[in-house]
């Protein structure tokens, strides 16, 4: 018997490798079966000797069963088959019970032993019939498992604005927090249609570039500020942070120059207003 290792199984439909121990001698892209929180599941070996992550508890760490074999990649494909005609089953039961829902997946375990129904639903669903009537009809553990709009786009997949496989779905793991303020930050016109993802939520993307734009545009004065110029008062209306250059506009005169340029000759004006105001009551005062 081999000593024990860490290794990462990555399985069919999801971009999240989890870490198993394994005490059998494997190699990348070996099918092995392992006993997940929703039963015996086929995953494929990405990665040998690993070290467990920190925010894992090796006690809690599950062992790979074993080496996948022809018998059990035959009956995988025979199930996913039959979850295809099970979700159709699940779809028409939940209609004739005049449920809001949409099943969009149908999984097996590898053991049949249990079946998830993955969902779609504006709200709460109560699937208590409907699951009576499931069980009478499969004959084994029925879970149905509602899932909001990006999962749903990362378990459908599809290509993004940029022409390709949606990140979510090619390698994304994990949601993260998703503001409108990094669009402002990389100067993105606030439209929200265009800046939605195939979820109907910010693209995720937005976040990639982030730190990136909020490093280049350090020091520089936001959009719409107010700057001295060569001697006269300009408004910044654009900027271009990777080519380096900014427009600057007042009411007679518009200007593009570099961001060098703005650093050296320019000077931020952020009380322009108040130092007009002040001088308009001083001269009213006078007169």
């Amino acid at each position: 018997m081999e000593d024990i290792r860490y290794v990462k199984v990555r399985f069919k439909g999801n971009a999240k490798a989890y870490t198993f121990k394994s005490d059998i001698d494997l190699e990348i892209k070996d099918r092995v079966v392992t006993n997940t929180q929703y039963g015996l599941e086929i995953g494929e070996v990405v990665g040998l000797d690993m070290k467990c992550d920190e925010n894992l508890d090796e006690e809690e760490v599950k062992m790979i069963e074993r080496l996948a074999s022809d018998d059990d990649l035959r009956k995988q494909k025979e199930n996913e088959k039959d979850a295809q005609k099970a979700l159709y089953v699940c779809q028409d039961e939940a209609d004739a019970l005049d449920l809001k829902m949409r099943v969009i997946k149908a999984e097996y375990t590898l053991d049949r032993q249990k079946i998830t129904f993955i969902y779609v639903a504006d709200g709460r669903v109560d699937f208590r019939e409907l699951l009576k009537h499931l069980a009478a009809i499969f004959h084994c553990r029925i879970e149905l498992r509602q899932i909001g709009a990006r999962d749903k786009a990362r378990l459908v997949g599809g290509v993004g604005t940029c022409g390709r496989e949606l990140c979510c779905k090619k390698f994304g793991n994990d949601f993260d927090m998703i503001s409108i303020n990094m669009a402002k930050n990389q100067l993105l016109a606030l439209n929200i249609n265009k800046l939605s993802g195939h979820c109907g939520k910010l693209m995720c993307c937005l976040k990639y570039e982030n730190e990136a734009y909020k490093d280049l545009r350090r020091g520089l004065p936001k959009l719409n500020a107010q700057v001295e110029y060569e001697g006269e008062v300009y408004r910044v209306t654009s900027m271009n942070v990777i080519q380096k250059t900014c427009k600057l506009e007042n009411k007679t005169n518009s200007l593009f120059i570099t961001l060098d340029e703005l650093e050296e000759k320019g000077k931020y004006r952020a009380n322009v207003n108040k130092i007009k105001k002040e001088t308009s009551d001083e001269t009213s005062e006078e007169l």
